[in-house]
């Protein structure tokens, strides 16, 4: 059953068929093997069931916060920032474009918006700096894998909402992830920097500069803060943390009269266009993840995973080898909500903390948007850099690696996972 349900997905992607019609296609496959009599009762309802969750009303929320943060013209501010942090550094542009991932983490999460927002300002200047333009654009594309894992993420709402984990906790645990995948990017920009030879092009930032940047840049550095603060503490539910910061974004845009209402308008159909996607997409994806799990199909995994049954590690690692496949076939969300409920049982059998998991897959997930044939955010970044997209897929590889080993690092070691959340508890 399982190998129908991969090959009709496969082929009717080949087709270009839309990935939801796709899904349910694979799913109507599935029934066969099973009962296609349940078809006509749980394909409607898992499909409006798998979006009817409260916690899911955070999505569009952070959505709109983000887009309109972006319209507030704080991308230039924050790199701003970062260039007078590190811009002074040999090779300096190829740490800007990592530190500002950092911070454009913390205002929408979006891996995809922020390989377009830095691509489209830092590649060309990079390339003058003496970069290649296949490197500029893969490291565009790999820091922007930080976004997602760095608070707010809307994986981890996703994860959450299947898994039934506090999304304070997930929020948490991907600070020290995110900011240990930063450090590998930018280790790798060391490393190429000597290697090529790039010297500074700027000078260093005096104190007075630093401090300037960082008031003009508070406004966005503070979003994250009010974001994850609120949920940890109780004070909101993540969706209500979500309207939250689109109330702060808005009176932000006000304050600075840098919020049009055509921006507003902007930002609000993107919302929806991207919301719309997100849903439909997850609508299916429920439809194929009941039908798995009806199949029995995570018991059956289980019985594969036996022997390793003592070693959560090396469970970890199984299957995080599997999620890098698929991921390299399906489309993120989509390969999320398909992998988690089939994961879960057996990770909790296992013995591995649900939040450790949750950050794992999340990174899985992320490291799936570089990685060829289906990475959004190769695309992203070879349309920006106005590059051929089999070079990029050439170029993008070393990048790959570098996330692959920082998975690793937080697979062995739950406790850079797992500090956070223990401390605020």
């Amino acid at each position: 059953m399982l190998i129908a349900i991969v090959i009709t997905f496969l082929v009717n992607i080949l087709l270009g068929v839309p990935l939801f019609i796709c899904l349910l296609l694979a799913s109507l496959i599935g029934f066969y093997f099973v009962d296609f009599s349940l078809a006509y009762r749980m394909v409607p309802q898992q499909f409006f069931g798998g979006i009817n969750s409260f916690a899911l009303m955070a999505i569009p929320l952070f959505i709109f916060a983000g887009n309109l943060m972006n319209s507030s013209g704080l991308t230039s501010q924050l790199i701003r920032l970062a260039n007078s942090l590190v811009g002074h550094l040999r090779g300096g542009l190829g740490y800007v474009n990592v530190v500002s991932s950092v911070f454009f983490a913390g205002v929408n999460g979006s891996a995809v918006a922020d390989t377009s927002a830095l691509g489209s300002l830092l590649v060309p200047a990079m390339k003058k700096e003496g970069y290649s333009t296949s490197y500029a654009a893969g490291l565009t594309a790999a820091s922007s894998l930080i976004g997602p894992i760095i608070p707010p993420s809307i994986f981890m709402i996703l994860y959450a909402s299947l898994t039934n984990t506090s999304v304070g906790d997930l929020f948490l645990a991907g600070v020290i992830p995110g900011l240990l995948l930063g450090g590998a990017f930018i280790i790798m920009n060391y490393l190429y920097a000597r290697k090529v030879g790039l010297q500074s092009q700027t000078e260093r930032s005096s104190v007075k500069g630093i401090l300037y940047a960082f008031w003009y840049s508070a406004p966005a550095l503070i979003a994250p803060f009010i974001i994850v603060s609120s949920i940890v503490f109780g004070f909101v539910t993540p969706t209500e943390s979500g309207a939250l910061i689109v109330a702060y974004a808005l009176l932000l845009g006000l304050l600075n009269r840098s919020l049009s209402f055509s921006k507003l308008r902007e930002a609000l159909i993107d919302t929806a266009i991207l919301t719309g996607t997100i849903f439909v997409i997850i609508a299916a994806s429920s439809v194929v993840s009941w039908l798995l799990a009806y199949a029995q199909l995570p018991s059956q995994l289980l019985v594969y995973l036996e022997p390793f049954k003592n070693n959560p590690t090396t469970v970890l690692l199984i299957l995080s080898l599997i999620t890098f496949f698929i991921g390299m076939l399906m489309e993120e969300v989509s390969a999320l909500m398909l992998l988690t409920p089939v994961f879960f049982p057996v990770a909790i059998a296992s013995g591995i903390d649900p939040v450790h998991l949750g950050v794992v897959i999340t990174i899985n997930i992320t490291i799936a948007l570089i990685t060829p044939p289906m990475g959004a955010c190769v695309f992203v970044a070879a349309a920006v850099s106005k590059i051929e997209i089999t070079e990029m897929f050439k170029s993008i590889w070393p990048f790959v690696m570098v996330a692959v080993f920082a998975q690793i690092f937080v697979i062995c070691f739950p406790s850079l996972t797992l500090l956070l959340p223990s401390v605020f508890n």
